[in-house]
């Protein structure tokens, strides 16, 4: 497996960043070709969309939000251990809830756009703290 796994560096390496779009969570199903999805969970009751807001309004689509995706920069193993207990109980010590997506390379954190910074800051002692 490729990335890193050992839980300190990938702290101390995080680097999140703030996407600059707001996002929402939809349900669906299928795709609506206006939609271009960051993902797309495929469920029992349908497909779950995760896509800018706009976009899955201008489909018709009634989403849930709006959700800040900070995504960590830091290239973290699939197999890593910790890293997402790590994030989501540091963010929930502060009432920050965290839907986190892994990708191959990064992890991302999506939270009520509300909190955004508040988040930030949360993930910045964190990885200065590691």
């Amino acid at each position: 497996m490729t990335g890193e796994r050992d839980l300190g560096r990938l702290l101390a390496g995080m680097r999140p960043e703030l996407s600059a779009m707001d996002w929402g969570f939809a349900c669906a199903d299928r795709v609506p070709e206006a939609v271009q999805p960051f993902a797309v969970v495929a469920e029992d009751e349908g497909l779950t969309l995760v896509a800018p807001m706009d976009r899955l309004r201008q489909a018709g689509l009634q989403p849930q939000g709006p959700m800040a995706r900070i995504t960590l920069r830091v290239h973290s193993s699939l197999v890593a251990v910790g890293l997402t207990a790590a994030v989501a109980g540091a963010l929930a010590a502060e009432g920050i809830s965290a839907n986190v997506i892994a990708g191959f390379h990064h992890d991302h954190i999506f939270l009520p756009a509300a909190q955004a910074r508040q988040a930030m800051q949360v993930l910045d002692r964190l990885s200065r703290n590691a």
